[in-house]
């Protein structure tokens, strides 16, 4: 099978590549290795006057990865407007924060149409599509449309709230209608595969027969694939990163405080706010606890355009201010905050660092940091996991401290807890939860999903419209293309 794999954000195979958990981290070392054609957003945008959009196409491994830059017309609208305007919160199950136009969604399928176009160009006989994340609810129906019945498989990275949530989405039938082109839909737990079904039965009167649903595209399977890490990878990247100067400087800097560490997104769904509140109200109930302890807190800066995300950033500086302020002496702070991003090998060393890792979102689909966090320990002498039960990652690190991140004193307690815990009850949850993570790999997900894939009767498929024809795909060279005016997206 000749894979393709399409996401909006994609990652290169740089060592000093800030990627914090998420899609594009996960995806990289899979890729490379699968010998798969990785095709994303370049991150700039141009005019439509070029008849070429990919940026560039290079080696990525055994596979290559293309750059496409996006039309500039409809980018704002597809990407900072319906994408993550409208369905992030939904997705985020944060109605209350839809800010959306009917020209944001007319762009959304514009850019959607706009890829399918371009993937033409990597179609083979053998050629399996595999579609990531939000950004492409609609790219099936576009391939559909322009003839393509290869089996086309869709992977969602967040969370899949209730129907009444989903509701609250702009032409959300329209869309949920357009995701059934696809032969396999994957979801990251058992809730989110069993709402969509839901919303598939109460919304379009479909009927369910073993997670399969028959529409006018054809026959769609909806299935669970939680996505894992490369966890020995990981672990040695971590045992080797205690020597580079980052981690290093912040050893030394501890002067025998345990730290505690959170990384994130700035994103209203990473609870960040109450986060910090809780390790507030923690230091206010255990004064003894000054000193000895303090929080590492990276939150890289995303989506700073859209009202929600500078808010958000305005609320969580401030905040930070007022509980160094009211706890912090002239030689010490409770809590470091950063708004920069981190190469995977400077996250593993920081991991390793850290006697506590907080993860606490207020929704999640997964949450690859969690699962950074453990993999990144010292087997002799292990840290502990402080998690949200509304993270996916949840249902598999069930060893970690549970913690319901809108209940601030109980987080407090929970991060307490955590670093007073005793090493053999620290060993005993570490271990366990490494068994879940070495059984769950990144490379099992890609596997699964990809032998699930291929086993799709495309073939049976009915296709909306009349297959119309396109031009047969050229070969795709390993070197730059296209030198048209472009914009940098940021």
């Amino acid at each position: 099978m000749n894979l393709v794999v399409v996401s909006n954000r994609v990652a290169r195979a740089r060592a000093n590549e800030p990627l914090t958990g998420g899609l594009a981290a996960a995806l990289l070392p899979v890729v490379e290795k699968s010998g798969a054609i990785w095709v994303g957003s370049s991150g700039r945008v141009r005019d439509g006057s070029h008849k070429d959009s990919f940026a560039e196409v290079q080696a990525l491994g055994a596979g290559a990865l293309a750059l496409l830059d996006l039309p500039a017309a409809h980018y704002g609208g597809y990407y900072e407007g319906f994408a993550n305007s409208a369905l992030w919160p939904a997705l985020h199950s944060r109605s209350d924060l839809i800010r959306v136009s009917q020209d944001d969604y007319q762009s959304y399928r514009e850019v959607n149409a706009f890829m399918a176009r371009a993937l033409m160009r990597f179609r083979k006989p053998d050629t399996a599509f595999w579609i990531q994340d939000y950004h492409f609810l609609s790219l099936g129906a576009e391939l559909r449309d322009l003839g393509v019945q290869h089996p086309i498989g869709f992977f969602l990275h967040t969370p899949w709230p209730t129907r009444t949530i989903i509701d609250a989405v702009p032409h959300h039938r329209e869309l949920v209608e357009a995701m059934l082109a696809y032969d396999l839909i994957g979801f990251q737990t058992d809730d989110d595969c069993e709402n969509f079904l839901g919303y598939l039965q109460s919304e379009l009167g479909l009927t369910i027969e073993d997670g399969a649903v028959t529409s006018r595209y054809g026959k769609s399977r909806c299935a669970v694939f939680p996505i894992g890490i490369d966890v020995e990878k990981f672990a040695l990247q971590a045992a080797k990163a205690s020597s580079h100067p980052d981690v290093s400087r912040l050893r030394r800097s501890l002067n025998g405080e345990q730290l505690a560490i959170g990384v994130d997104r700035l994103d209203y769904s990473k609870g960040l706010v109450n986060r910090i509140s809780a390790f507030d109200r923690m230091l206010t109930a255990q004064p003894a606890l000054k000193r000895t302890v303090t929080l590492l807190q990276i939150a890289t800066p995303s989506r700073g355009t859209i009202e929600a995300y500078g808010n958000l950033q305005s609320e969580l500086a401030k905040l930070v201010s007022d509980v160094n302020g009211r706890h912090g002496e002239t030689d010490w702070m409770p809590i470091r905050y950063l708004n920069r991003g981190y190469s995977q090998t400077v996250l593993a060393g920081l991991y390793r660092t850290a006697r506590v890792g907080v993860v606490t979102p207020l929704h999640d689909g997964m949450n690859l940091v969690a699962k950074e966090y453990v993999a990144a320990q010292n087997p002799a002498d292990p840290g502990v996991l402080v998690l949200s039960k509304f993270a996916g990652a949840a249902n598999q690190l069930q060893t970690a401290l549970l913690v319901n991140p809108h209940e601030i004193d109980g987080m407090a307690r929970a991060i307490a807890t955590a670093f007073s815990m005793p090493l053999t009850e620290r060993r005993m949850r570490w271990e366990a939860m490494m068994r879940k993570l070495r059984a769950s790999t990144v490379q099992q997900w890609f596997a699964d999903f990809s032998d699930a894939l291929e086993d799709a009767q495309a073939s049976d498929r009915k296709v909306a419209s009349e297959s119309v024809a396109v031009e047969s795909p050229k070969p795709w060279p390993l070197h730059a293309v296209g030198s048209g005016s472009s914009a940098r997206v940021h």
